[in-house]
This record gives C-alpha cells, structure tokens and sequence, in this order.
C-alpha cells in the first residue's frame, strides 16, 4: 500500500502507482512540478508499452489489469467486453490453499487458487530476443499461485482486449511452493527477467495473525521456514542469444541518437532519457531528420518526444508529425502539441481541431482527450461531429466517456479549509479504497463474484465511520478481521498506521462526509492521542472489542424526555431517524437557550453528537454541556466549545448522569438553533 514504479514514459513525465498525479523534471533548473491525474488504481508495479501508455494492475481487488485504454493523465477509462471471458481465473499447479481469501478463493478439490488475488509486477515485452509473438504482450506475477501470466493485446477499433492465449494454463507456472514472481523488466539484453521472491509467506502480517485461517495453512506446511531466497530468472530462446551489454554512459549524445532506432524498447528509452537530461541540443537537428524520414515509426515517435523533452519542438516539425502516415505518431503529435499549447502558444489549436476529423478513431480519441485536458473551447461540438462520423470502437465507446461528469463539487457550507481536508481525502480514498470499498463507497463487488457480493463493507450510513472518532481511527490505525454486522468480506481491513495523522485524518474525514455521510472532521490532533493511547496494541480489532472499548450511541432514544428554553414541543423531533425533521427554537439563536435530555436512568456519559445538517447555518455559534443526577443539581461545565459546521461533535471525560444540558452561549442573527438529530456517547 505505497507507491511504486517511478517509471519515465515515452511522454517525459514520471509516473507511479497509487498517487493521482505525474512528475516532470527540469534538468537545467532541477525543480520537479506535478500535475494531475486520473486516479489509476495501480499497485505494485508500473510498465508502458511501445506508444508509451502506462499499463497498471490492481492485486487488492483482485482486479488484475486496470484503467488502460488510454494514458491515465486523460482519464480512467473503460470498454465492454475489455477482458476475454474468464480471463481472472488462474490455472497454478501448487495444490496448496494459502490464500487470504479462504475457501471461496480456491478449487476444494485441486486446492489450487482460482482467481487473481496478488497481481503485481506487470510489464509489456518490448525486446528483440525473444519470439515475435511475444512483442507487445504483458506479463505479470501472481505469486500467490505462483505463476507468471501472459496476456495477448488485441487492438480492436482503438479499443484494447485482453485475453489468455494458454487455454486453462498458464505462460510459467510450477509445482515449487515457493515460486513468487514480483516483478518483471524488458532487459537491455533483448530478453525478459523475472523477480521471484521465493518465500513461503508472501502475504502481509495481517492476514497471518494468531487464529487466522491462513496461519494454520502456513503452519502446516511450514511455510514460515523458506525465507531468504530470492532470486532473478532470465527467460531466454533457444534460437535467439541475448543482446550486447549497454555502455550508454560512456557514449555521445550523437550515439544516444543512434540508439532511438533501436529494436529493443529498453534502449529507445534510456537514450531518450539520457538526451533530455544531458541538455544537449545540438542533437537537434538530427531529430528533426528523423521524425521527417525514418522508415520505423518507433523510431520517430521516440525522436519526437526527445525533441519535446529538449523544448526544441516547432511548428514545422510538428505539422509533418500531424501528417504523418501511421496513426500513433500523429497521435503522439497531438500529445505532444501539449507542451506549446499550455506555454500559451495556439498556433497548432486549429490542427488539432482538424485531427478530431481524422479516419483513425485512436486519432480522434487523442485530439479530444487533449482537447479536453487543455480545456479548448469546443470540444464537446467536437465530440458530437465525431462521433456522428466515425464508428470506430474508441470514437463509440471511450470518447462519451470524457463528456462525463467529474466527482460532485464540494458543499459551499464546508469552510475553505475543510474543502482543502476533503480534496486530499479524495485524492487517497481514489487513489487507495476505491478498489476495496468502491467508488460509491458502497463496496466494490467481488470480480465473478455472487450478485450483491462485496469486497469490503458499505461506508454508506456506516456506524463504525459515524460513529465515535475513535472506532474509524482505530480501525485504519490497526486494521479490522473477522465479521462485520454478521457479515464476513473476502477483503479485510489490514493496519495503515505507517501513514502519518494528517493523512489518516483527511481520508476519515472524507468518507464521514461523502457519500449520503455527515458527520464532523477527524483531526490529526485526535488521530494522534489515539495512536498514542493504542501504541501498544499488535493485533488488528474485532468490531465487538472495538465497541467495547470505544462509547457508542445510546440505543432506544424513543425512551429519552426533553425539555427546552424553547419549542419543547419539537424536542422529540431531534431523536426520531428523520434528518428531514428538526427541533429549532423558532427564533434568532442567543446566548442562553437551552436543551436538555433525560435517560430512563443513569448512564456513563461522554459525548454529543448534534447534526444539523438539513439546516446547515443553524449549528450552534458557541455551547456548553452540564450533567446532573436529578436534573436539579447541575455541575460545572464537562465541555465548552464553538460550532463550526452543520455536524457538531462534543466529546469529554466520561461521567455519571441522568440528565445532560446543551446550552447555546453564542449568538448568530436571523438563524435558529436547530438539531435535526442528536446522539449520545458513553457506556
């Protein structure tokens, strides 16, 4: 759960997994600016292919490949029928069950996996010393089933399907028990190497804990002894012999030139690479020949990005790209067109606008998603035009995608620095949850799973994420295992406590206030006294010993009585499940009014929760909260504090009463005091 890859792509920009945005490098200034992305659901490992379009792969979802159908800067695109049917079922021949979904994850007869569940270290073969029909296909590791599965990439209409040419097999698989393919790299030698972990545990701490299912599998077949293996393998031909070692850094940037020609897209890529960053322009002029002349359109694609990554691109170079006769280097044109148009220079907005009438849909698709990304003004006129006109794949099915919707805008009752909270907490729940809990927090299902089956729990209405600060921050602080409301997910919350407060802060404080959710902001302060009080704590909670160790509402509120300075009739209105209801005062709320409940008996009571949400400018200005035994009596005040928004959250000691007050002490004009619902903490 960090990010991985750090690769430099075709497009002079770095991307890696998980983060919802790119890096790019100055190499005279040294500076490093980001930019945004989509968020792209990758895990371990990052690739791209020839064109330079990042390929990701998700494990924690058991997804395998996801978001690639076009560079992930435009947006998380996708197509019907993408993947061959059954194309996430595994075929391994180590009939051992160590898998952390339990039985629903393997064959009961075989005992062999049945589904992607660790997919990682993906790469698209791009060397020369290995068959052709290798060329293009991407490989990834699934070392739970400890395999090495290869796909087949079919182009179909700029649409890109993927497919499983071994029937009911796999590329590499092995009955070794401790074959863990993690990763995998297109060699400078033209073959492909393959990191095998060789371990007997490859899953994280929280899935092998005390009492656990796969704990007993580990022990009984002890795999806790194989530790320390590791180890490379080079996947070689008999007819073919790996390439030459590179000696790059030794060579010219006149040579570095030479090597864009190469067959081997590993040397493409670091001679681009190494171009850009030596700074060297003098190399310009032969770039330029060759994004003119050369019969490999690799080869041109490569020295056209060289030449953006020098800023030596100009409009004649560009327009001959634009025209030229393959259709990924006028698309790569259309990308790289980019640089310019965003320096201010518009002189190539009108090709572009032409390219969006292009034959080749892939074309099109390119000129709108810059289009798009660039805001040029007409783009939507363009989307319609094409789509009328073209029946390609990628025109039909991925470009109405872009016309879409991005995510609901922030409420404007949210102060500046709580949107500020919540678009960082957007950026980690998309870019790390979305593959567990789903992207409308509901729970993503569970790929060839069951109808209504989920990964993960609902955050919707959820009361462990409404609850009590402590219960969501526990959780992520130290993980979840075992059933939740009856209910046990394939998926179960592993500890996150290596990211800092403000981070767990901005993510909990998003989901409380997303998706139907209101309720009041997490602080890393909190965050960090409850690290701090559960720093010992080793293993992950139960929700029972969660609840039992956290104030929870009160149940039966039905029970409750009411009194108030005002409007004590609609007191009751404040405890009956109906956000649309509210008790108010009826008039401008000031200092003084107050409200009171009384419990059928006394409880432990240590906090409030008043949600005014349907009202969201009638959240008390200022309050204070007394307790009393008989309701007579009343002490000094057990907390005091301001409202500063629609859900107001009240927490102190924990003390014995019957009867607690809430009185407003601030004063806010031409607004009530409203609750639309209240709760009580304690025990």
């Amino acid at each position: 759960h960090q990010p991985s890859g750090l690769i430099w792509s075709m497009d002079n920009w770095l991307y890696t997994t998980y983060n919802a945005w790119r890096l790019r490098l100055d190499p005279k200034s040294g500076t490093v600016r980001r930019e945004s992305t989509a968020n792209n659901g990758g895990q371990w490992g990052l690739t791209q292919d020839n064109h330079g379009k990042p390929w990701y792969v998700n494990a924690g979802g058991e997804r395998g490949p996801v978001n690639f159908q076009v560079p992930i800067v435009y947006g998380a695109l996708n197509a019907r029928d993408q993947f061959a049917p059954n194309y996430r079922v595994v075929y391994p021949l180590v009939p051992i069950p160590d898998v952390q979904g339990g039985t629903r994850r393997f064959r009961p007869q075989e005992k062999t996996l049945n589904h992607f569940t660790a997919t990682c270290g993906q790469e698209i073969y791009r060397g020369d010393r290995l068959p052709k029909e290798l060329l293009g296909n991407l490989f990834f590791g699934e070392p739970v089933g400890r395999l090495v599965r290869r796909t087949v990439i079919k182009n179909d209409g700029g649409v890109s399907l993927l497919s499983n040419p071994h029937k009911e097999s796999e590329f590499i698989r092995t009955p070794d028990a401790y074959f863990r393919p993690i990763n995998a790299v297109t060699a400078p030698d033209g073959t492909l190497y393959i990191v095998d972990m060789y371990r007997g545990i490859i899953q994280e701490g929280n899935w092998v804990r005390r009492g656990s299912y796969l704990r007993k599998v580990v022990q009984q077949y002890q795999l806790d002894k194989a530790i320390g293996r590791g180890r490379i393998w080079r996947l070689v031909h008999k007819d073919h012999k790996p390439g030459p070692q590179p000696k790059m850094l030794k060579e010219t940037p006149a040579q570095w030139v030479k090597h864009l020609e190469h067959p081997n897209g590993w040397w493409r890529d670091t001679a681009q690479k190494l171009l850009i960053l030596k700074g060297d322009t003098t190399v310009a002029g032969t770039l330029k020949q060759l994004v003119a002349t050369h019969d490999n359109y690799l080869t041109r694609m490569h020295a056209l990005w060289t030449l953006e990554g020098l800023a030596e691109l100009d409009d004649s170079v560009m327009r001959i790209a634009m025209t030229d006769q393959h259709p990924q280097v006028r698309s790569a044109a259309i990308r790289a067109s980019e640089s310019l148009l965003k320096t201010g220079d518009d002189s190539l907005a009108g090709d572009i606008e032409k390219m969006a009438q292009d034959k080749n849909g892939e074309v099109v698709l390119q000129a709108l998603m810059t289009a798009k990304h660039l805001r040029m003004e007409g783009w939507q006129e363009w989307l319609a035009s094409a789509q009328a006109e073209n029946d390609s794949r990628a025109v039909q099915e991925l470009a109405p995608q872009l016309a879409r919707g991005g995510p609901a805008p922030i409420r404007p009752t949210f102060t500046a620095a709580q949107r500020k909270v919540l678009k960082k907490g957007e950026g980690i729940y998309k870019t790390l949850c979305f593959s567990c809990h789903g992207t409308d927090g509901r729970g993503a299902p569970v790929p060839d799973g069951k109808k209504g089956d989920k990964l993960a729990a609902s955050f919707v209405s959820n009361r462990t994420i409404l609850g009590h600060p402590d219960m969501s921050i526990n959780v992520v602080l130290h993980g979840l295992t075992g059933p939740v409301e009856g209910k046990t997910y394939p998926n179960q919350m592993i500890p996150m406590k290596s990211y800092d407060d403000e981070w767990i802060a901005s993510v909990l404080s998003y989901v409380r206030n997303n998706f139907g959710n209101r309720a009041s902001f997490i602080t890393p302060s909190q965050v960090a006294a409850t690290r701090k009080a559960t720093a010992s704590r080793e293993e992950p909670w139960t929700i029972d010993k969660l609840r039992a160790a956290v104030p929870q509402y009160f149940p039966d509120r039905k029970k409750w009585k009411f009194t108030a300075s005002h409007n004590t009739g609609k007191a009751p209105a404040a405890v009956d499940g109906n956000a649309g209801s509210r008790f108010d005062t009826g008039t401008a709320m000031v200092p003084g009014m107050w409200f009171t409940i009384e419990l059928p008996k006394a409880a432990e009571v240590s906090g409030l929760q008043l949600d005014s949400a349907g009202s969201p400018m009638d959240y008390p200005d200022g309050y204070e909260v007394r307790l009393s035994a008989d309701g007579k009596g009343w002490g000094e005040p057990v907390a005091k504090g301001r409202g500063t928004g629609p859900v107001t959250e009240i927490y102190f000691k924990g003390a014995s009463a019957r009867f607690i007050r809430i009185i407003q002490t601030g004063r806010r004009p031409g607004k009530f005091w409203s609750i639309h619902e209240l709760q009580v903490y304690g025990k």
